[in-house]
């Protein structure tokens, strides 16, 4: 990119994290930047740049987050609860986040999307953290938007996820028991230079549908980079290596000690088992190579830290409003030849012989479902049919006694096939229910996860049993079950 010409429009998502805040202001001198933010509404537009919120597990957000946008950067993860209650694992919710935002490109017109994803070691079995990020790959690739994937290993990093994890062990631990996996080798790169990659590849037609590792100028242990960093910050920890350790003991022990969240450390920790290095092949000159050696960007990553530390100021806690929302997303099989809408009325008419005759499902096939007890409606389902598509079938939560009407503006049931698998992800979103949280945590919110794992396995077991030629049968001859 050049600062001639049009200016072109770049979205950015996670504007607001660490990576995407430094990318903003890399990009800027040369770009007009959408940035994408859940709480973009409360930020304060600039010349060159427009925050628009933006909440990615909702298609229709996306599409209009992404409107005038000539290039997209994709930097979402979704490692952290996105609801007071969120049922469900970090793969299954990263694949939502992606579908919609390849399709709402493509929808846009976006000529290019850069993706920020991580190394993929040579090996059979990889990490659940490293199978997601290729599975989003796989997935904004599955559309007409040229992709160019940039993957990295460990970021340095003053902010961020692993480095500060490490540093935070240094700085804690006077002893430190070093198991096998710290004598891996992995291929860290400073932020800087990670920024740097990030800006070249916008534009680039030469990196269209290509994906390129990147790494900084040496290789090392996690086991070197512990001492260096401890040499920086003018510590020296006792390290003893040990070769009883298990990766899960090793992750309950730092997430521990870094005071860091679960849901962050223990898919970063499972990843360690492998070597992450740039591979050759897949460099790109001027692209791949960072310039800053490890020690330097320890140095300047811990420098920066500090310097933002508040200096003798008590730091206040505040709690955040909370709404009492759900989102709850479970994967299941699909049966070859079918269709996500195919998928909702067979799980209604599978779960209407299953929960008879303590409760029953009146689905009317026009497009309302509706779950009852004794003829009072819990939940009423309809079916949106301008925002669907064969992949997607979409039902708002619409009435019922466990719907909270006052509250509940978004609440929607989703059957979303994944591209390229024969799985389909279903999914409640924003739902608001009526019963009083306790309860309905211990109760409603259980009930549905089994029901989930029962349909799931059902499945399972009918494909063993019967190959998918069987199911359509038990849905008695319906019209739609070719759909």
């Amino acid at each position: 990119m050049t600062a001639t010409n049009r200016r072109p429009v770049i979205a950015l998502t996670g504007a607001s994290g660490y990576i995407g805040r430094n990318l903003l202001k890399q990009l800027t001198p040369y770009a007009d930047i959408i940035a994408l933010s859940r709480n973009g509404d409360d930020k304060e537009d600039t010349e060159h740049v427009t925050w628009r919120s933006c909440d990615l597990f909702s298609m229709a957000d996306a599409e209009k987050a992404l409107e005038g946008a000539d290039y997209a950067y994709y930097l979402v993860h979704s490692m952290k609860p996105s609801a007071k209650l969120t049922q469900g694992t970090f793969e299954n919710m990263d694949v939502i986040l992606a579908d919609n935002f390849a399709q709402a490109a493509e929808k846009q017109g976006v000529k290019q999307i850069v993706y920020l994803s991580g190394l993929v070691p040579d090996a059979d079995h990889l990490s659940r953290h490293i199978r997601s990020r290729l599975e989003v790959e796989q997935v904004l690739t599955s559309y007409q938007v040229p992709v160019t994937t940039l993957r990295a290993g460990l970021i340095v990093g003053p902010n961020g996820s692993s480095f500060p994890i490490l540093a935070k062990m240094v700085k804690r631990l006077p002893v430190m028991l070093l198991p096998k996996w710290t004598r891996k080798k992995t291929h860290p790169i400073y932020i800087g230079d990670m920024l740097d990659s990030l800006v070249r590849c916008a534009g680039r037609t030469d990196l269209y549908d290509r994906s390129i590792d990147v790494g900084g100028p040496e290789v090392m242990t996690y086991k070197n980079m512990m001492r260096e960093t401890a040499e920086v910050m003018g510590k020296q920890p006792k390290m003893i290596p040990v070769p009883f350790m298990t990766v899960n003991l090793s992750r309950l022990w730092v997430s521990l000690v870094s005071n860091s969240p679960r849901e962050m450390v223990y898919p970063l920790i499972e990843s360690l088992i492998h070597p992450m290095i740039a591979r050759p092949e897949n460099m790109v000159s001027g692209i791949s190579v960072g310039s800053t050696p490890f020690r330097e960007a320890a140095r300047k990553s811990l420098e920066e830290e500090k310097q933002k530390r508040p200096a003798g100021r008590l730091k206040v806690l505040t709690i955040p409003d909370i709404d009492n929302d759900v989102r709850s997303v479970q994967r299941i099989p699909l049966p070859h030849g079918k269709t996500a809408l195919w998928t909702a009325h067979y799980y209604a008419e599978w779960l209407s012989r299953k929960i008879h005759p303590l409760l029953s499902v009146q689905d009317d096939f026009d497009g309302v479902i509706n779950i009852q007890f004794r003829g009072w409606t819990l939940l009423e389902l309809r079916h949106s049919a301008d925002r669907s598509q064969p992949d997607r079938a979409l039902f708002y939560i619409t009435g019922g006694l466990f719907d909270d009407k006052k509250e509940n503006e978004r609440g929607r049931l989703e059957f979303r096939k994944i591209p390229g698998r024969e799985e389909c992800i279903i999914a409640i979103h924003d739902y608001m229910p009526s019963l009083p949280w306790f309860m309905y945590k211990y109760t409603q919110a259980k009930a549905h996860r089994f029901v989930m794992y029962r349909f799931r396995r059902h499945l399972e077991k009918e494909e063993r049993k019967h190959g998918t030629a069987r199911l359509p049968l038990l849905l008695q001859g319906r019209p739609f079950i070719n759909q």
